[in-house]
């Protein structure tokens, strides 16, 4: 199971950037972007407390107003200037997809929409894959569990590859084992990036 912001795609700075200005837009509020003292970090679980914070109301509609604003700003962003991979990701996640008992599933705290935007843009195709999202629920260890429910796997026999802490707090847990890619945090096993496939095939044990 992999997270997709800073895990498979470089898109951390473009999204925050995306979100808060379609916030601003929407309810001309400047937020904190500082995402890790939120008690969900998801798209709809940051604007959850946002809104909430300012007894402002929380009805679809406005979700979907800021949502949509958001996916338009991040799309023009990516015309102009498409984000990269992570170096490895999308030959990983296809040689994954190839073996026969392996699933794969994406678990983001990001909306469905800007998910499959960053994928494409970084060159990810995210056919076949399933996707839970932030549009399934506001918790992060919902959207895991719910991602996991697509692969007919315990928990405890469950990968999850991710960037941040709150990747690393909602497998604790869940009861996932926790990969961490990139630097951000202190933990290992770690990997700096899914090249070479035989070094992230090996902490996997495959």
């Amino acid at each position: 199971m992999f997270d997709i912001d800073g895990t498979l795609v470089e898109s951390y700075e473009i999204d925050s950037e995306c979100f808060i200005a379609a916030v601003n837009e929407v309810i001309g509020l400047e937020i904190d972007p500082n995402w890790s003292a939120y008690k969900h970090v998801t798209d709809t679980g940051i604007l959850n407390e946002i809104l909430a914070s300012h007894n402002l109301s929380s009805e679809p509609v406005v979700h979907d107003r800021v949502k949509n604003i958001f996916v338009e700003k991040l799309r023009l962003s990516l015309k102009s200037q498409p984000i990269r991979e992570v170096p490895g990701a999308a030959d990983f996640l296809q040689h994954l997809k190839a073996k026969d008992n392996v699933y794969v599933s994406l678990a983001t705290g990001g909306w469905y929409e800007s998910a499959v935007l960053k994928l494409e843009s970084a060159g990810i195709s995210p056919d076949g894959i399933p996707i839970a999202s932030s549009n399934d629920h506001y918790s992060r260890t919902e959207i895991m569990k719910l991602a996991l429910s697509s692969s007919n796997t315990a928990a405890s026999n469950c990968i999850y590859f991710g960037d941040a802490s709150w990747d690393k707090n909602a497998c604790e847990q869940l009861g996932f084992r926790f990969v961490l890619v990139g630097n951000r945090l202190k933990h290992t096993p770690k990997i700096k990036s899914f090249e070479p496939i035989e070094e992230a095939m090996a902490i996997i044990g495959l």
